[in-house]
């Protein structure tokens, strides 16, 4: 019968006492000292046995759950030709995020960042009637993304394991109906595998679609902010959206004014310019929040219909003094364009824009009044409201405009969310003020709708036998990152600690001392836990001091730890503690299996 039992004497591990002098966080510190991984190159990792033991066991928990909401298993190559990609015009809209390369005969081919489109072609070559429908695909695959800059371990990789479903249906009730299913399934993942989790509404960028959620991992080290509401519900900042302000009364406002206001380029400038040569009736000093800010941005768009490649526009978006434009929140909202502030060259082609005083009225709906051709868009934020009055630019150098009234004077070609959310903001659903943590996402849900199934053409006859296209949802849990993820929260300072279901073994036997009987009694206490189908670490080794066999034994992080030396050499009783050290008790040898097995 071959042994389940990893023997530390032949197991493939190394544990390292310091740690890696590159390793920025502690699952990326601790995963590489214990052995579960080792570094191939800058976001690219090997996985050693220990670690694969892990990996295996959350996909474990990851199958159970599909399979419960009849999800079924296929199995895509990483290597993907372009056509499909270029269909749905992701080839352009991933920039420089994914691999792509060419084989000896100049086809191009990528390493797939992710799999809608493969996942839609194959429905469409096998299925055609709506009486093929509802299906759920998935696949647990390695993926590839060219990170810009590698880091936190396994948290942003190059290269990494993620799961991935994708629902089928012939109309959108059963789309939402998958999208709740795959949800709760979620949250049943994330449960058994012992990791916090906040669902958090999200915007579905590149991946298109009506809906979507994000579940993150509350942790310091994360990547991605989210706000708290009162009420409990959680929004990525990037798709919080400002509740909608009441409009000011502006009958009483006094005629917009140009005014000269020399050497007021800044902030704090046109601050200190207002109070000494314009001072307000109300005796209220003016404030950076008086002030309308006109911040211009290029939007670089890739390719579509109108436009045969890349091509990039101005906008300028107004936004109030005392606010920083967030460029994440601003760019979600013009997806798949990417955003950047305009250069000194961009604002050359455009002379209306006077650096320092630009303002809203050569820009958007009043330029094209006064007959301009194709002026710049222009964008307020949300916290510009109809009837405000601002102290701006007033397209002339060293002048300004007082009492410019938004809705009375200007207008906005759209409303934008664009400026960093603070701590006291009011949540979207009016509970109270929102709260900020952070938090590193690990699986995400969207309600495509018909994007792909459009893009690709995947059609079915319905039950009238007219052809429609197929809802489709998508849903990803990013396995490894899920693995880091529970190593950062679940460690102490001597190493990792963790959760039962996903430890690479249940139980770590140790014996320790020099005499034959402790390895003895150690033998027959593993054999024993293996006939009763326990997964079992075994330091066997024969000339290592029993302290260095504890530091590793709490550095490997199995929840519990028995210890074969010279209590039982003695007395015949063997140690059974946690892994912390706690719960210790002292059994004699023939209860220490029972014993162990009431603790699993």
């Amino acid at each position: 019968m071959t042994s389940n039992t990893l023997r530390m004497s032949t197991l493939f591990l190394r544990t390292l006492r310091e740690d890696p002098a590159d390793a920025d966080v502690d699952s990326a510190k601790l995963l590489q000292r214990a052995g579960y991984i080792r570094k191939a190159a800058p976001g690219i990792w090997t996985w050693l046995p220990l670690g694969l033991r892990v990996l295996n066991k959350i996909e474990a928990i990851i199958r159970e759950e599909m399979a419960g909401i009849g999800a079924q298993e296929v199995h895509f190559p990483a290597l993907l030709p372009r056509e499909p990609y270029e269909a749905t015009h992701r080839w352009e809209e991933y920039g420089d995020n994914i691999f792509r390369l060419k084989d000896r005969h100049q086809a191009d081919y990528l390493l797939a960042p992710t799999h809608e489109e493969m996942f839609t072609l194959l429905v469409k070559d096998m299925y055609s009637s709506y009486k093929d429908l509802p299906v759920v695909l998935y696949q647990i695959q390695t993926k590839y993304r060219d990170e810009f800059r590698p880091r936190a371990g396994l948290i942003r990789g190059r290269e990494f394991v993620m799961k991935d479903a994708y629902s089928f249906n012939v109309d959108e009730e059963g789309m939402r109906k998958a999208y709740m299913d795959e949800r709760g399934a979620y949250e049943r993942v994330f449960q058994r595998i012992g990791l916090k989790y906040v669902p958090v509404f999200a915007m579905s960028g590149p991946m298109g679609g009506s809906a979507s959620e994000e579940f993150l991992a509350p942790m310091p080290i994360g990547e991605d902010t989210f706000a708290l509401a009162p009420s409990g519900k959680a929004w990525n900042v990037e798709a919080l959206h400002t509740p909608e302000l009441p409009e000011i009364d502006a009958s009483n406002t006094p005629a917009a004014s140009k005014e000269s206001t020399p050497d007021a380029k800044t902030i704090d400038k046109m601050i200190e310019r207002a109070n000494a040569d314009h001072p307000r009736d109300d005796g209220r000093e003016w404030a950076a929040s008086d002030i309308l800010k006109n911040v211009v941005i290029a939007v670089k768009h890739p390719e579509d219909e109108e436009h045969d490649e890349p091509w990039r526009e101005l906008i300028v978006v107004g936004v109030p003094g005392d606010r920083t434009v967030d460029m994440k929140r601003l760019e979600a909202q013009f997806a798949p364009s990417e955003l950047e502030e305009a250069t000194e060259e961009d604002l050359k082609k455009h002379p209306e824009l006077v650096p320092g005083y630009i303002g809203p009225m050569v820009l958007g709906p009043q330029a094209e009044a006064a007959g301009v051709k194709e002026p710049l868009r222009y964008f307020v934020d949300a916290h510009v409201v109809k009837g405000s009055a601002w102290f701006t630019g007033a397209d002339e150098h060293e002048v300004d405009y007082y009492n410019l009234v938004y809705g009375r004077d200007f207008e906005a070609s759209g409303v934008v969310e664009a400026v960093e959310v603070r701590h006291g903001d009011m949540s979207p659903d009016g509970s109270g003020p929102l709260s900020f943590e952070r938090g590193v996402e690990i699986g995400q849900v969207f309600q495509l709708g018909l994007k792909y199934s459009k893009a690709l053409d995947l059609k079915v006859l319905d039950q009238n036998g007219k052809t429609v296209p197929v809802w489709m949802g998508c849903y990803g849990i990013g396995v490894s990152r899920v693995l880091a993820c529970v190593a950062e929260t679940h460690h102490d300072e001597a190493g990792l600690a963790w959760p039962s279901v996903i430890a690479p073994a249940q139980v770590h036997v140790v014996a320790t001392g020099k005499d034959a009987q402790a390895f003895e009694g150690a033998e027959k206490l593993v054999e024993e836990l293996e006939a009763n189908g326990v997964e079992v670490i075994y330091d066997d080794r024969k000339k290592v001091s029993p302290g260095v066999k504890f530091k590793d034994a709490e550095l490997i992080g199995v929840p519990t730890i028995a210890v074969v030396g010279r209590d039982f050499v003695n007395n015949g009783t063997i140690e059974i503690r946690d892994r912390n050290g706690e719960n210790k008790v002292a059994v004699p040898a023939d209860e220490a299996v029972k014993t162990l097995l009431e603790r699993l």
